[in-house]
């Protein structure tokens, strides 16, 4: 199972809650804390757990999440 990470921008998350609500795997939670906008943000609770899908990124009406997949060893491009 791939693993995955989920990066955010504190900054310009308003803690909608879309991407918790979406995530398939439940990875992501309210962090309890604040930026500077008195927003909530996101976090991951569980990062074991995140498979990468990006469900949360595609969901995120204010383009806050990235979200990266590590690739397993033998599944790249082959130069066949």
């Amino acid at each position: 199972m791939p693993k995955g990470m989920v990066l955010f921008d504190r900054e310009r998350c308003k803690g909608c809650g879309l991407c918790i609500a979406v995530c398939p795997r439940q990875v992501l939670s309210y962090s309890g804390e604040y930026n500077q906008r008195g927003y909530n943000v996101t976090r991951m609770e569980d990062p074991d757990r995140c498979t990468g899908c990006a469900f949360c990124a595609l969901t995120c009406p204010d383009v806050t999440i990235e979200v990266y997949r590590e690739i397993s060893p033998g599944k790249g491009r082959s130069n066949g």
